[in-house]
C-alpha cells in the first residue's frame, strides 16, 4: 500500500492515514510512505483498507513526538512513526522505556529536530527588500539540516507581525503577510540587496563580544559554521578574535591599576557629570545622553534613545521605555506601538508633535533569542526624569500626553493607579498640563471587545488634546 504524503501539511496528512491503517491493524511492512522529494516508484500498489473496527489511541507525548519527527530528514521518519503507532495500540508505555531501540531512535530524531528549529530562529537574518504597498518588507535565505520550514515559521509570524516578510530554504519558501504564513515549493535562492541594519547589528554583536570568554569550539557548538555565510556578524570573527589576546591584557591592565573603592568613587562621579555641566540646548543634551550611564540600563541597551519631532510643536507625547525596535533603531515609535500612536494622532488631527520616552534606554528579559520588554521600575524613572526635564525645558510644550503609568509617574510624580485617572488633565512636577491616557501598546496585547473599548477611549483621548490645543484654554 502507498501513501502520497503532500510538501507541506504532511503530519496532519500522515496522521490521517496512519489512523485509516491502524485501525484495520494494517501491518507496517505492507506501508509504503512517499512525499514529493521521493525517488520514483515503479511498482503498483493495492488501495488503502477502509477504516477497520479497531479503537485507535495516540497519546499526547506521542502525538508531541510524531510532530517533532514528522519534521526530520530520515526518509524512514513515517515508517518509524507508523511502526511506533501500532506499538503503543498494545503498549501504552512504550514512549517511557528509553533502553526501546524504537524510542530512542525517535527521541534522538525529535531533539535533532529541536535543534534545527533554535537555530532557525537564531540564524535567519532579514534583508528589507523595496516595498510594494504600506507595509515594509523583508527576506531571508536558510539551509536547515531538517525540513522545519512549517515548525520553524509560525516564531516568525508571532515576533515579525508588523512586517511581510518571506524565508526561503531547500525545502520551500514561506511567506507572510500581515494575516497567516502560506508555503509554496521551492524556488532559485532568492537576490537578497545589503540590508543597512545589518551594520547596526554588527555594532551590538561587537559590543557583546567578551574577549576575556573566548573558547572557539563553544562558539562553533552554538553558531556552526556552515551558517556562517548568511551571518553578517560572522565577519567580524576573525579580527576579534585575533584581538582578543591584546584587550585581555589592556582589561587586566586598566583593572590593576585602581583600587576597587577608587573606581566606585570614578563611576558615582561620572554619573553625576550630567548635573554638574547641564547641557545649553537640545542639541547638547542628546549629545550627553548617548554617554548616559545614570542607571544600570546603559549595560544592556543597544543605545540611548532621544526624542525627536518637532521641537516648536506644542504638544509633547511622552511614553514608557523604548521597545526592542526603538533600540535597535535608535527612535522613539518606530515599533507596532508607534505605528498605531501615529495612526490615531492623525487621526485626531495632530501633525505637530515632540515624541519622547521617559526613560531612555531599553528595559527587557531575554527568553531564548528574545527580548522581551520589562517595565521600568521607579528609581530607573527618577534617574532618566533628568534628561525627560531637559527635554521639557528645551521644548517647552503647552500640552503633554503621558502615555502610561511609567510617563505619568514621571510627569506627574504620581503613582496611583491609572485607570480612575485616564482622561484627565493633572498638573505636572513643572507646572504644566498632563493628560494621562493609555499606553498604545495595552491596545495592542488586549484582543476582542477590551482592545475594542481601549482604544476608542485612546482615540478619545487624542482628540481631547487636539481639541485643548486648538483652544489654548486651560482644562475645565
Amino acid at each position: 500500500m502507498r501513501v502520497e504524503l503532500p510538501r507541506f501539511g504532511r503530519f496532519a496528512s500522515w496522521r490521517q492515514a496512519a489512523r485509516q491503517l491502524a485501525s484495520a491493524r494494517v501491518d507496517p511492512g505492507r506501508v509504503a510512505w512517499r512525499h514529493p522529494d521521493s525517488d520514483p516508484d515503479l511498482f503498483g500498489a493495492a488501495p488503502l483498507p477502509p477504516v477497520g473496527p479497531h479503537p485507535v489511541v495516540a497519546t499526547r507525548d506521542f502525538l508531541q513526538l510524531a510532530a517533532q519527527v514528522a519534521s526530520h530528514s530520515d526518509p524512514e521518519r513515517w515508517a518509524l512513526l507508523y511502526q511506533a503507532l501500532i506499538r503503543v495500540q498494545d503498549d501504552r508505555r512504550f514512549l517511557g522505556n528509553p533502553a526501546d531501540p524504537l524510542r530512542d531512535r525517535l527521541s534522538r530524531m525529535a531533539r535533532s529536530v529541536r535543534r534545527d528549529i533554535h537555530k532557525m530562529h537564531a540564524f535567519v537574518r532579514f534583508h528589507e527588500l523595496p516595498a510594494q504597498g504600506p507595509r515594509r518588507r523583508f527576506g531571508a535565505w536558510f539551509e536547515p539540516e531538517h525540513p522545519i520550514l512549517e515548525a520553524g515559521a509560525p516564531f516568525f509570524a508571532r515576533r515579525f507581525a508588523d512586517m511581510d516578510w518571506l524565508i526561503a530554504t531547500p525545502e520551500g519558501v514561506a511567506r507572510f503577510a500581515g494575516d497567516a504564513v502560506t508555503y509554496a515549493p521551492p524556488e532559485s535562492r532568492p537576490e537578497l540587496p545589503p540590508d543597512a541594519s545589518h551594520g547596526l547589528w554588527q555594532t551590538y554583536f561587537a559590543s557583546i563580544f567578551n574577549p576575556a570568554r573566548v573558547k572557539t569550539a563553544a562558539m562553533r557548538s552554538e553558531m556552526p559554521v556552515k551558517y556562517w555565510k548568511n551571518l553578517p556578524e560572522t565577519r567580524l570573527i576573525p579580527a576579534m578574535l585575533a584581538d582578543a589576546p591584546r584587550r585581555v591584557e589592556a582589561m587586566q591592565e586598566a583593572g590593576a591599576t585602581e583600587a576597587p573603592a577608587f573606581a566606585a568613587r570614578v563611576t558615582a562621579r561620572l554619573r553625576q557629570l550630567p548635573d554638574d555641566r547641564p547641557p545649553d540646548s537640545l542639541e547638547a543634551a542628546r549629545e550627553q545622553a548617548m554617554r548616559c550611564t545614570r542607571c544600570d540600563l546603559c549595560h544592556a541597551a543597544t543605545q540611548t534613545v532621544w526624542g525627536e519631532g518637532d521641537r516648536d510643536a506644542k504638544l509633547m507625547i511622552v511614553g514608557e521605555a523604548p521597545g526592542d525596535h526603538e533600540d535597535l533603531q535608535g527612535q522613539p515609535f518606530v515599533g507596532p506601538a508607534g505605528r498605531l500612536l501615529r495612526d490615531e494622532a492623525a487621526a485626531a488631527g495632530i501633525e505637530r508633535a515632540w515624541l519622547t520616552n521617559a526613560v531612555k534606554h531599553f528595559k527587557f528579559a531575554t527568553r531564548g533569542t528574545r527580548r522581551i520588554h520589562r517595565n521600568p521600575d521607579g528609581g530607573e524613572i527618577r534617574h532618566c526624569r533628568w534628561w525627560l526635564d531637559l527635554e521639557r525645558r528645551f521644548v517647552q510644550p503647552r500640552l503633554t500626553v503621558a502615555l502610561g503609568a511609567s510617563a505619568a509617574l514621571a510627569l506627574t510624580g504620581d503613582g496611583s493607579p491609572l485607570t480612575p485617572r485616564r482622561g484627565k488633565v493633572e498638573i505636572g512636577r513643572d507646572g504644566g498640563r498632563v493628560l494621562i491616557t493609555w499606553h498604545p501598546s495595552l491596545i495592542l496585547r488586549r484582543s476582542g471587545r477590551p482592545a475594542e473599548q481601549a482604544r476608542a477611549e485612546f482615540a478619545s483621548d487624542l482628540a481631547m488634546a487636539a481639541a485643548l490645543l486648538a483652544s489654548d484654554q486651560p482644562d475645565r
